[in-house]
């Protein structure tokens, strides 16, 4: 573990190698998994705003999900509120493309210029996931493995792509870039120790 403007970052996110292979799992964890995608409390307010322009972008089933249950619930396991489900387990907000690959509604409606508001960050950052430890006032970042994400690591290590290098789009969206910049020193420096 390392520690980058207070915030506690699994040496994992600089050392493991990671490249979305979404021809081989198909978008999974969009379907996979208990709960639905992670939402701060903005982010809620932000989607009950712009729901309307992100309307036409979702499924049938989706929509009809969001007019019963709402587009988030509070999830007892992940003791955090999150998307809503479809039967079955797949995010309310997931579409698929001809290829029956996963896409995220949100995303479709940001790429058309609906919204200004990209996906949720929980999402985007993907396969870090963060964690408030309330005990010591640091936020936690972890890199979540996850069995459906194998061709991912397979095609970043022939890649030769750091997790943190593959999110830094997302990295700089939730910390900035000063915090990216303190990260990829810190996997310099990592890298010279070996």
């Amino acid at each position: 573990m390392i520690i980058i403007q207070e915030k506690i970052v699994h040496e994992d996110i600089l050392k493991e190698q990671f490249l979305c292979n979404l021809n081989a799992c198909k978008g999974a964890c969009c379907w996979e998994g208990d709960y639905g995608a992670p939402l701060t409390k903005e982010e809620i307010h932000t989607l009950e705003r712009i729901y309307e322009d992100v309307k036409p972008f979702l499924s049938e089933e989706g929509k009809a999900v969001i007019a019963e249950k709402g587009m988030f619930q509070y999830y007892k396991g992940m003791k955090d509120n999150g998307t809503t489900l479809l039967e079955g387990g797949a995010c309310t907000f997931m579409t698929k493309n001809e290829l029956g690959i996963a896409m995220c509604g949100i995303e479709q409606a940001h790429k058309a210029g609906k919204t200004d508001f990209y996906k949720p960050i929980s999402c985007h950052l993907y396969p870090i996931r963060t964690e408030e430890n309330h005990n010591n006032g640091f936020e936690i970042l972890d890199y979540d493995r996850w069995d459906i994400c194998s061709a991912a690591c397979s095609l970043g290590k022939k890649e030769e792509l750091p997790v943190y290098k593959f999110l830094k789009n997302a990295i700089v969206r939730k910390y900035g870039e000063d915090f990216y910049e303190e990260l990829d020193a810190a996997a310099a420096h990592l890298k010279e120790m070996e």
